[in-house]
């Protein structure tokens, strides 16, 4: 059994691990490591949260075509739009496409940053696709003015999640914190086996003595359960999205029940009930598709909960050596409760602007959170196999 036990030291060097010319093109990364290039990338996370919020805002007051005509508005140069026009609707749509344009700057400055003064090629790559990323963006903000499509809207509003998540890898794949992980050496103890069992164990990367050795098995389940809630993160968002360009009221304003029942009746003759009461209130009617939509909305955000707690249960018994993933998983429940009580209040409100707007935001910070950890794992767990391989080269980027 003793054979079959690794453990990894932050501190120790076994050269019978890691070959000098490792350690040394370590050294050459260190050196590289950019203060000011990650500060910029955090600062666009920032900036792509900002523009979220807007265009959040935007949708919830039904103002997305205030402005008329794109790219220019009102025939002037979207640059030169006079101030004194900037009123109403017009103020958030007029406001929504500038922090659109400065984002798609801040962009192109990170992809050639990235592209002259880093020295990884995925990460690179990662800069150009988030550049891809803004100009589909902003394509598609384009096309729902001119094509008044409501789908082209949906998709807009997913896209701009998957660039916020995007965003957020590159900011932190390029900290010191994610190169720190690659760096520490290992330490090999006994014949370490060439294909990891579910029992072997090993001690993270860049992590304490706070437990008992890593499981592979564990850092797996992890892993696998943060990628899990993540995914569930974006559909969600996804049927936020779908839900809010509909650019109705809510279908269902009564929480926790629906329509006053725990299982909400879509029949023909409760249909025509729910709306005869909506029309004497001037609310939109609804149909059975509306109503389990947002039904659906709801469940998945009981899954989504279920998941985080899960996780956060997870790393609290099996991660314990890990810091970083113990506080992200106990900021990911905080923000988890934010989401929910903002969910609760966006019903009870129907669909108050600042509140929806509020809720939108609150789930592209959970989103990033999610990629984060998720990042995060799959790092860990990949130094941890080369760990117990004995290979004598990282098998993953640094």
């Amino acid at each position: 059994m003793a054979s079959r036990i690794v453990v990894c030291s932050s501190f120790d060097v076994s050269l019978s691990a890691v070959s000098l010319r490792s350690l040394a093109s370590t050294a050459v990364t260190d050196r590289r490591y950019n203060k000011w290039l990650n500060r910029f990338a955090w600062f666009i996370c920032v900036a792509a949260l900002l523009l979220i919020c807007s265009g959040g805002m935007v949708t919830s007051k039904n103002v997305g075509l205030a402005v008329p005509d794109w790219p220019t508005t009102f025939g002037y140069n979207m640059f030169l739009f006079p101030v004194s026009k900037w009123v109403g609707g017009i103020l958030f749509e007029h406001t929504h496409r500038l922090i659109a344009s400065a984002v798609g700057f801040l962009t192109i400055i990170l992809a050639i940053w990235l592209w002259r003064s880093e020295s990884r090629r995925w990460v690179r790559n990662l800069g150009l696709i988030a550049l891809a990323g803004v100009i589909l963006q902003g394509i598609l903000g384009g096309l729902r003015v001119t094509m008044l499509k409501d789908e082209i809207g949906i998709f807009h509003a997913c896209v701009a999640q998957a660039f916020l998540a995007l965003l957020v890898v590159i900011a932190l794949v390029t900290t010191n914190f994610w190169r720190s992980l690659g760096h520490n050496a290992v330490n090999l103890k006994g014949e370490a086996p060439a294909t990891p069992g579910r029992d072997e164990v090993v001690q993270s990367p860049g992590s304490r003595a706070l437990g008992p050795p890593l499981s592979l098995f564990h850092i797996a389940t992890i892993r696998n359960t943060a990628a899990v809630v993540t995914l569930a993160i974006y559909v969600q968002l996804a049927l936020g999205a779908t839900m809010r360009h509909q650019h109705r009221d809510l279908s269902i304003l009564d929480f926790p029940t629906a329509n006053g029942a725990w299982i909400p009746d879509t029949s023909a003759t409760a249909l025509a009930k729910i709306n005869a009461w909506r029309d004497a209130r001037g609310l939109s009617d609804v149909d059975a598709f509306q109503i389990w939509l947002q039904m659906t909305h709801r469940f998945v955000a009981l899954l989504i909960a279920i998941g985080v707690i899960t996780f956060c249960s997870r790393v609290c018994r099996d991660a314990r050596q890990v810091p970083a993933l113990r506080k992200l998983s106990m900021w990911w429940i905080a923000f988890l409760l934010v989401q929910l009580t903002l969910g609760a209040w966006t019903i009870w409100s129907n669909k108050a602007a600042d509140i929806a707007t509020a809720h939108v935001a609150v789930g592209a910070i959970m989103l990033s959170f999610g990629v984060s950890i998720s990042a995060i794992c799959l790092r860990i767990l990949a130094l941890s196999r080369y760990a117990t391989s004995g290979e004598r080269a990282l098998p993953i980027p640094a």
